[in-house]
Order: structure tokens, then C-alpha cells, then sequence
């Protein structure tokens, strides 16, 4: 706090307007919500908020590392603004995030990007105003070696954009250690929240009338394992659900060997729980998933969906899978397909393979050619799409409940608690980021179509 009053006197001093902040999230769900901390930081500093990083005076670029192609499009993007920078020198040009949790990258950017000017990792957010105001000062680059935490730092400012939707960390970090993935070595061990905390925070965003909020972990069936309080994270989810208000509550990701029939019971105890879980499960092979270090087999990931859908007849399932791991045959990826032909996925999230240094799975011999990578990968991109539309098809003449999100023209957008978006027309002014009641008259692409009901009640 001591250097965010610093930083908006320096402010105030060099600028006779107020200066402008761009930040640009790469990756995840969980790296918008570090930026919407980072945005909250530089609001507070004395900055307006800006979309358009051509007229900003700092442009922060939060990084994601989960894969290679990720990594180069970052980096053409900073590359972009060499030449705003040579034509402003005064503006600041930050790379935050995952990537530069990697001593290579950082020593990459030192050697290769000049015009950066601050470098700093996930765990140094709250420390943001600092760096920016020792920039100013010292006028030098301001570039932090990858450093790891425990601690978590509570009340960081956050500026949201949405007046309906937001997400709240739970956790961080992540003690999975899956072969193929970087996350716990740029992200570090897992880290809960005190339950009050996160109550807190729950309670204020109902207040303000955010009506959509999703629960963020690597692994939040992890949630509390090394909190002194006992609690678990279906207790978490239940003592959520007694806020009084008008929402749904998601959350993501859930780990299939830690998900548990509690969990599943509580999602079906709320109501105001979403009926829709994500849960990666990456192969559908027993061999590969060891080779992963996924820790369950494919019949304990059947099992708890089978469990689920007994309990929760409408439940839904979204996952990740990762196509032509190392050493993965043409037999083993048909046991994916086989997998996902079984479940009916609502959703289908597939990558090839990317190669991650420092992961295990980045020594494996991998001798699976691209192109076959890429067959199989569209291959299951087809199936996928084939389930998707014929669950679309299901909801036809239902009427369901969703949260208008934007409009365009008379054309409202809306989104469903199971994440499916609804497109309907109406003249109404009042119904932005308020829950309605639609009935589905059929889809274009996909997309569900509707008619609003008039009568909400």
C-alpha cells in the first residue's frame, strides 16, 4: 500500500493526463483472475483502465506456459510492440505469469526483447506497484529471477469487468506432478485459502449482485488438505450455498483420483450448485495414464461418473485429453475414443502433445509422427462434435434458466449454468446480466436458440 501511493505521487508528477493500462491475459481462467488482481493494483495506483495497448502508457502481457504453441504466440505479440516502444519510449512494457517462472525465458527475454522493461512471476503480484515505482525512480529494467512462495496475500484489489460473472481463488498451486506438465513448477506447491476468507469474498461479490461465480483451483478436491482447520472442499461448497442470494456456483478443476462421492452428494443437496463438472481425464488408457501420473485407472474415472449420473440425473461432464502422449499407440488412442464414445462428454477440450522442459514426460521417446498426431487428433474433434450436436438437439422445447450476458442489436447472448449459450431476441432494456427463463426452439451452429418467456414468474 506504501508504494501504490508512491507510485500514484510519481503518477501525477510525470503525466498531466491520467495514464493508461493495458494488461493481456494468455492461458487460463486462472490467469484472468491474476489479471483482474493486476488491473485492480494499477486502478488503485492511479491508472485507468484501458483495451487498447496501442494508446497505453504500461502494457502488461500475463503468460501462460501449459504449451509450446502458447509460448511462441506470446512472444510475436511482444514482439509487436518494439515499435511502440521506439516511438514511446516512456511507455512500460511488462511480461508477467507463468512464462517467466522459467529461468530460460526469463533469460531469453534479458537477451532477446531489450524493450522490455519488467519481468515478474505469478507469486510477485501484490509487489506490482513497487516495481513500477522503482522503474520511474531508477529508470532501469526491472527484471525478477523466478521466485517461489507459501505465503498467501490476502485483500489485493481487483477490477472486474463483468457485473454478473466472477471467479474467486480458492487455491493455489498444484502437488500433482502429472509428467507432461509444467503447472507445479511455475506455479508452485498447493497453497488454500482460509475458509473466512474465502467466505468473505463470496459474500461481497453476492452483495455488489455477481450472480455467476466459479471456484478456481489446479485441484480444487485438493482444497483445505493443509489448512489447521478441518475442512474439506465439499464442506467449502456447502457452507458457500447458505449465503442467501440468486446465483450458481461453479468450479474447476477437479482431479478424477480426488473427487469423491461427498462432493458429488453436495452437488446434488444444492441446487444453486452448476450441474456441470469438469474433470480432465486426458487418456482413456490405463498404461499412458501411469505413464501421465494421473493416479487413477480408467474404471475409477467411469465409476465416479457412473455415481454421479445416478445421483444427478442432468449432471454433465467436460475434460481435457491430451493426443499422442510419448510412446502412445494407435491401439491406446482408440481407447480414448472408445472413452469418449462412452461418457458423452458435454464438451471436449483435446491438445496434441506439447513438449515441456523440465517435465518428465519431456524426456520420453516419443517417435509418433506429427501428421499422426494431428489425424488423431481430428478424428476425435469429429466424434466430438457429433455428441455436442446431438446434445444441443436434447434441449430442444425445454425451458431452462440462463444469465443475459451481452446484447448485439435486439439479440441477446446468454449462458446456461452448464456453460451452453442461448441466443434470443427481445426489445427489453432490463434484462442485462439478469437470470431469464427461455424456451429452446432449436440451434444455429452451436448455439441454442430461444424465445424469451415474457412472464418470468
Amino acid at each position: 500500500m506504501k508504494y501504490t501511493e508512491q507510485l500514484k505521487q510519481v503518477l501525477n508528477s510525470k503525466f498531466e493526463y491520467t495514464p493508461k493500462a493495458n494488461v493481456q491475459t494468455f492461458g487460463c481462467v486462472q490467469n484472468e483472475n491474476d489479471s483482474e488482481k493486476i488491473r485492480g493494483i494499477l486502478a488503485q495506483s492511479g491508472y485507468d483502465i484501458s483495451e487498447n495497448y496501442e494508446v497505453s502508457d504500461i502494457v502488461i502481457f500475463n503468460t501462460c506456459a501449459i504449451r509450446e504453441n502458447a509460448e511462441l504466440k506470446i512472444f510475436g505479440n511482444i514482439g509487436k510492440l518494439k515499435a511502440l516502444k521506439a516511438e514511446n519510449p516512456n511507455m512500460i512494457v511488462a511480461v508477467c505469469g507463468c512464462m517467466v517462472m522459467q529461468a530460460h525465458i526469463v533469460d531469453k527475454i534479458k537477451k532477446s526483447y531489450p524493450f522490455v522493461d519488467i519481468v515478474f512471476g505469478v507469486n510477485s503480484i501484490e509487489e506490482l506497484p513497487h516495481i513500477v515505482y522503482n522503474w520511474y525512480v531508477d529508470n532501469k529494467r526491472q527484471i525478477s529471477s523466478p521466485e517461489t512462495k507459501t505465503e498467501i496475500v490476502e485483500d489485493i484489489p481487483v477490477y472486474r469487468e463483468s457485473k454478473s460473472k466472477a471467479t474467486i481463488s480458492i487455491m493455489y498451486g498444484c502437488d500433482n506432478f502429472c509428467s507432461y506438465c509444467i503447472v507445479p513448477y511455475v506455479r508452485g506447491r498447493e497453497r488454500s485459502r482460509k475458509p473466512e476468507d474465502i467466505l468473505s469474498e463470496f459474500k461481497q461479490l453476492i452483495k455488489e449482485g455477481y450472480k455467476d461465480i466459479t471456484l478456481l483451483g489446479q485441484n480444487v478436491d485438493s482444497y483445505g488438505k493443509n489448512l489447521d482447520v478441518k475442512i474439506d472442499f465439499a464442506d467449502l461448497l456447502t457452507m458457500l450455498c447458505k449465503v442467501d442470494g440468486d446465483y450458481v456456483l461453479h468450479f474447476m478443476s477437479s482431479h478424477p483420483k480426488d473427487i469423491n462421492k461427498k462432493v458429488i452428494d453436495t452437488i446434488r443437496d444444492n441446487p444453486k450448485i452448476s450441474r456441470q463438472i469438469h474433470l480432465p481425464v486426458q487418456s482413456g488408457n490405463d498404461r499412458i495414464l501411469g505413464l501421465m501420473n494421473r493416479k487413477y485407472t480408467v474404471q475409477q474415472y467411469k465409476d465416479i461418473i457412473n455415481y454421479a449420473k445416478e445421483q444427478i440425473p442432468d449432471i454433465g461432464f467436460s475434460s481435457d485429453i491430451i493426443v499422442g502422449f510419448p510412446g502412445e499407440t494407435y491401439e491406446e488412442y482408440l481407447d480414448t475414443e472408445k472413452l469418449v464414445k462412452e461418457i458423452n462428454f458435454t464438451q471436449l477440450f483435446t491438445f496434441i502433445y506439447s513438449k515441456r522442459t523440465g517435465t518428465k514426460a519431456a524426456i520420453m521417446e516419443d517417435l509418433t509422427s506429427h501428421k499422426e498426431k494431428s489425424e488423431r487428433l481430428n478424428r476425435l474433434v469429429k466424434i466430438q462434435q457429433d455428441i455436442f450436436f446431438k446434445y444441443l438437439d436434447s434441449f430442444k422445447g425445454q425451458t431452462v434458466r440462463a444469465l443475459v450476458e451481452e446484447k448485439k442489436g435486439d439479440t441477446y447472448s446468454a449462458r446456461m449454468a452448464n456453460t451452453l449459450v442461448v441466443h434470443f431476441e427481445s426489445e427489453d432494456n432490463e434484462i442485462m446480466d439478469q437470470f431469464v427463463n427461455l424456451k429452446i426452439t432449436g440451434k444455429k451452429g452451436t448455439v441454442l436458440k430461444a424465445d424469451l418467456i415474457i412472464n418470468q414468474k
